[in-house]
C-alpha cells in the first residue's frame, strides 16, 4: 500500500461533471474507484463548493486535496469562466473550497494544466523533451504547454480565434455531440484546429485528452497532422492525478495578493 503521505484527494471539476478519487502521487494509480456527480446547474461558487464537500467527505478523506477548475487559475483565484457560472471571475478558488471541506488547503490549478503534468510525470509525454501540447477535448477545449518536461501554465489554446470563431465553439467533442457529427466529420475539424496551433508552436507531440481520449482509435488516425499525435494514457483520470499531484508537491504557502 502507498504511504498516507504520497496519497491525495484529486478533483477534476469540468463543465459536464465533477470526479473524485484518491490517488497514489508516486505511481498515479487511483486508490479508490473515480466517483462522478454532474455539475450543478448554475454552476455558482456555492453549488460547486458544495459537491466538491460532498466528494471529499463521502470518502472520509481529512489529507491533502488538490481540484483542478477550467479557467485560468493565478494564485489561487479564478481570471476567467468559459464553461462555468460568470460569478467566478475573481472568485478565490482555492479559498472557496478550503472552508467547504474538512482538511488543509486545497490547492486548485487549471484542468487541462493538471492533465498536462499528470502525463509528463506518467503518461504519454513521459521523458519527451522538447515542447509538447496536451488539448483536452470535452466541453470545451483545455490545453497544457509544456517545454522538457516543465509546465509552461494557463496557456488557453483553445480560445485561440479559428476561422472568426473562438476554436473551441468549432471543435470540442461537446459540439461533436450537439450538431451529430460523425467521427470523420469531427476529425477534420479537429484537424484544421490542430495544424492551426502547429504552424503557431512548432510542437514536438501532441497529446489529446479528455473524455473522447478512450475512443482515440475511431478518430485519432484520421488526423492530418506533421507532429506526431499520442492519445492521453491517462485517459479521464489525468485530472484528477494532475490534481493530487499539485496537492502534494506545491508550497502550502501562497503569494501575498
Amino acid at each position: 500500500m502507498p504511504s498516507i503521505d504520497e496519497q491525495a484527494f484529486g478533483i477534476d471539476i469540468g463543465g459536464s461533471g465533477i470526479k473524485g478519487a484518491i490517488v497514489d502521487t508516486a505511481t498515479g494509480d487511483l486508490v479508490t474507484p473515480r466517483v462522478r456527480i454532474a455539475t450543478p446547474q448554475p454552476s455558482t461558487p456555492q453549488a460547486v463548493a458544495a459537491v466538491v464537500a460532498q466528494l471529499v467527505e463521502g470518502a472520509g478523506w481529512t489529507g491533502h486535496v488538490g481540484a483542478t477548475f477550467p479557467a485560468v487559475i493565478k494564485n489561487g483565484v479564478a481570471r476567467s469562466a468559459a464553461n462555468v457560472d460568470p460569478s467566478w471571475i475573481g472568485t478565490d478558488v482555492d479559498a472557496t473550497f478550503t472552508a467547504a471541506v474538512n482538511a488543509s488547503e486545497v490547492i486548485v490549478l487549471n484542468d487541462a494544466d493538471a492533465a498536462g503534468v499528470a502525463e509528463a510525470r506518467f503518461g504519454a509525454a513521459r521523458g519527451v523533451s522538447g515542447v509538447v501540447i496536451l488539448l483536452t477535448f470535452g466541453t470545451g477545449i483545455g490545453s497544457a504547454l509544456l517545454l522538457d518536461g516543465r509546465l509552461v501554465p494557463n496557456t488557453e489554446f483553445g480560445h485561440l480565434e479559428l476561422d472568426g470563431h473562438d476554436a473551441e465553439k468549432r471543435a470540442a467533442a461537446s459540439v461533436k455531440d450537439n450538431e451529430g457529427l460523425s467521427y470523420s466529420k469531427w476529425a477534420k475539424r479537429v484537424s484544421h484546429y490542430m495544424r492551426h496551433v502547429e504552424r503557431l508552436f512548432t510542437p514536438d507531440l501532441f497529446v489529446v485528452g479528455g473524455g473522447v481520449s478512450k475512443d482515440s482509435e475511431k478518430w485519432v488516425p484520421l488526423l492530418e497532422l506533421d507532429t506526431p499525435v499520442r492519445p492521453a494514457q491517462l485517459l479521464n483520470n489525468a485530472g484528477i492525478v494532475g490534481a493530487a499531484m499539485a496537492a502534494v508537491e506545491r508550497p502550502v504557502e501562497r503569494p501575498v495578493r
